[in-house]
């Protein structure tokens, strides 16, 4: 085997797994990139600018869900953007360092006994040294009417991300979990007013949280299910049904987050990489999974704040080891 510094490709022969076919004088990315959130493009832009043969895939529009976000103002050094605007910045400058993106999904990975990793897409196989998993994930949703049409138009599924447009406002958190308390707490701090809408008498939420939440101005709204979101043009309220006796509520807000949890986008790599209960990847400090090799990054890993910037931060610190990998390997 042997490293071409100036295209960042090496080139090996090795056996195909399947029928003992050699590959003469393959092509073997150093990085491939699944997804292109702001993990996915900032592993691209780190990559490339290491000289690295650096790969990004992705299946749907570069951006992840961040291109669903109308403002962005808690970026470092840009107080005002938005999630497309962001989006496409980020996969300039990973082009610029001679990143590439490849519009398609990935069907399959498998780890061969030298231990390249081989990818299908599409039908075309793809060899490489290292993997970041960028897949992300998506909102449980409530599964009610208006529910998309309402997203970033005052409903929305991260308080932290989007709770300083509602200062000295009405919102409204559904869920009883960490998240979701943590997320009344910090409204609570910002807004006129909070509701936090549970379905249960008690919380999910550790105890400390709870004591926390039972010492805030926040009102709970407990044994209670949304019904409708209420809203032409943006939402402005919700109705509410009791679980106890059905009765209904109506509570007029300028904003509702869902905070029932997340649904990460990890079937691909089931069965190859360990995942908590939840689904979500474990990874070490360096964003490595339990395979060598392959790291992940952004929501799809288990972490404790999911925002843009900390999947940036994730897409740095695996490069930066995948590249301490690929030299340990040469």
């Amino acid at each position: 085997m042997y490293y071409n510094r100036q295209y960042g490709i090496s080139e090996v022969t090795l056996l195909d797994n399947i029928g003992g076919r050699k590959m003469s004088e393959a092509k073997v990315h150093d990085i491939v990139i699944i997804g292109s959130g702001p993990g996915g493009m900032t592993a691209g832009i780190y990559g490339g600018r290491a000289e690295l043969d650096t790969l990004i895939l992705e299946k749907n529009f570069h951006g992840g869900q961040m291109v669903s976000t109308t403002e962005i103002e808690n970026y470092p050094a840009i107080p005002e953007t938005n999630g497309i605007q962001l989006a496409n910045d980020m996969l300039a400058h990973a082009k610029k360092f001679g990143a590439k993106i490849d519009y398609k999904g990935v069907d399959s990975i498998e780890v061969l006994e030298d231990g390249t990793k081989k990818l299908m897409a599409g039908g075309e196989e793809i060899l490489t040294k290292t993997v970041i998993l960028s897949m992300g994930s998506t909102p449980r949703k409530l599964g009610l009417d208006k529910e998309d049409k309402f997203t970033g138009r005052g409903l929305g599924y991260c308080a932290t991300c989007d709770g300083g447009f509602y200062r000295n406002k009405v919102v409204a958190v559904n869920g009883g979990g960490d998240t979701a308390v943590e997320d009344a707490l910090y409204l609570s701090r910002i807004a006129s007013k909070v509701y936090l809408i549970h379905r249960r008498d008690e919380l999910r939420a550790n105890k400390t949280l709870q004591t926390r939440l039972a010492e805030s101005n926040v009102e709970v709204v407990w044994n209670s299910t949304i019904k409708e979101i209420l809203g032409e043009e943006k939402l402005t309220g919700v109705i509410t049904v009791d679980k106890t006796d059905q009765s209904e509520r109506k509570i007029e807000l300028d904003g509702l987050f869902v905070a029932i949890g997340g649904i990460p986008t990890s079937g691909l790599v089931d069965g190859l990489v360990d995942l908590n209960p939840q689904g979500y990847i474990i990874t070490d400090e360096d964003c490595q999974t339990s395979v060598a090799g392959i790291y992940a990054v952004g929501d799809i890993r288990v972490k404790s704040l999911r925002q843009v910037i900390t999947a940036a931060a994730d897409g740095a610190i695996a490069v930066h080891a995948a590249e301490k990998y690929i030299l340990e390997h040469q």
